[in-house]
C-alpha cells in the first residue's frame, strides 16, 4: 500500500514558534516502526541537503515534499527557489512536488485578500512552475491550505477553473476551509494526484471558520484526530479516487504541536492508530 509519512505528524513544522521539534532521527525511526514506506522531506533543513543515505538506513522512500512559496506577488518570481529544489528531487528519484501559495505572513492563522490581479499571477505561477516541475520528471500539485492564498471552496474552484495544475486534497485543510473533500473528490478526481490524509474534529473546525479560534489555537486543543476518530469520510474518498485510477500516495499528515520533550511514546501513538486504520479502509476498497 502506498502510505508515507510527513515530519508534520511528529509536530515538525516551518512556522517559527510552532512548537518543540523533534530529531530525524527519532521521527525516520517511528515511521520505519509503524511499517511506512516513504516520506515527504519536511521543513526546509530537517533532513541533510542529500538526505539518501539517512532515508535508506531507515527504509524509507523520499516522494518530495510540502513547498511554501509566495505565488501571488508579480514583483517575486519563484522559479528560481523550485529549480535549486528539483536539485534534491533528482538525486533523491522523488516525483511529487507540493506547492502552497502563502499569503507572506508568519503561520497560517490569517491571510490578505486577494485581488484580481494578484489571482491572475498565482494562476500564472501555478502553470509556470507545473511546466518547470515537469521538466525534471515532477508533477507539481497545488495544496490547498488554510490561512493560504487557496483556503476555501471558491478558491478551490478557482484554481480548478484558471489553471490546469493538479490537486494534492489534503481532506483537513480542505474540510476546516470549508470544502467537502469527499464532493471535491467526486467532482474533479482527475485533477487530483497526491492525497494528505487528516481526519478532524468538524466542531473544533467550524469555530476556526467562525473566527472564534485561530488554526494554531485549534491544532493545539486537538482538531486534528487520528484516522477514524473524526469527522472525515475516509472510505468514500478513497473509493471516489480509486473508481478514477488514482494510483498515488497517501499520506499520513496528522498536524502536532508539541510543547517540549513528549513522554512515552508521544506522537507515535495517534500515528500507529492512523495507520492501522487507513491500510483498513485501502484493503476494504
Amino acid at each position: 500500500m502506498k502510505i508515507a509519512g510527513a515530519p508534520i505528524s511528529w509536530g515538525v513544522c516551518e512556522v517559527p514558534g510552532w512548537g518543540h521539534q523533534l530529531p530525524p532521527s527519532r521521527v525516520l525511526a517511528e515511521m520505519q516502526e509503524v511499517g511506512l514506506a516513504a516520506t515527504e522531506f519536511g521543513p526546509d533543513g530537517f533532513l541533510p541537503e542529500d538526505p539518501r543515505e539517512v532515508l535508506a538506513r531507515h527504509d524509507l522512500q523520499a516522494i518530495g515534499g510540502f513547498t511554501p512559496l509566495l505565488l501571488h506577488v508579480p514583483e517575486h518570481d519563484p522559479v528560481p527557489e523550485v529549480e535549486k529544489l528539483l536539485a534534491t528531487y533528482a538525486a533523491t528519484g522523488s516525483d511529487t512536488l507540493v506547492l502552497s501559495a502563502i499569503s507572506g505572513l508568519d503561520g497560517y492563522d490569517a491571510r490578505p485578500a486577494l485581488d484580481d490581479d494578484g489571482w491572475r499571477t498565482l494562476l500564472g505561477n501555478l502553470d509556470r512552475l507545473a511546466g518547470v516541475a515537469a521538466a525534471h520528471d515532477v508533477r507539481a500539485v497545488l495544496h490547498p491550505h488554510v490561512g493560504t492564498m487557496v483556503e476555501n471552496t471558491d478558491d478551490v474552484q478557482r484554481v480548478l477553473d484558471g489553471s490546469a495544475i493538479a490537486l494534492c486534497l489534503d481532506t483537513g485543510h480542505l474540510l476546516i476551509g470549508g470544502t467537502d473533500p469527499v464532493a471535491l473528490a467526486r467532482q474533479a478526481p482527475e485533477r487530483i494526484a497526491h492525497t494528505h490524509i487528516k481526519d478532524v474534529d468538524a466542531r473544533l473546525a467550524k469555530q476556526v471558520q467562525g473566527g472564534r479560534l485561530t488554526y494554531t489555537e485549534a491544532v493545539r486543543e486537538g482538531m486534528y484526530r487520528p484516522v477514524g476518530h473524526g469527522d472525515v469520510d475516509f472510505s468514500a474518498i478513497v473509493g471516489h479516487l480509486r473508481d478514477h485510477g488514482y494510483a498515488g500516495w497517501y499520506v499520513l499528515e496528522q498536524d502536532t504541536i508539541l510543547t517540549g520533550e513528549p513522554a512515552g511514546e508521544g506522537p507515535l501513538t495517534d500515528v500507529r492508530t492512523s495507520v492501522e486504520a487507513l491500510r483498513t479502509i485501502l484493503a476494504r476498497s
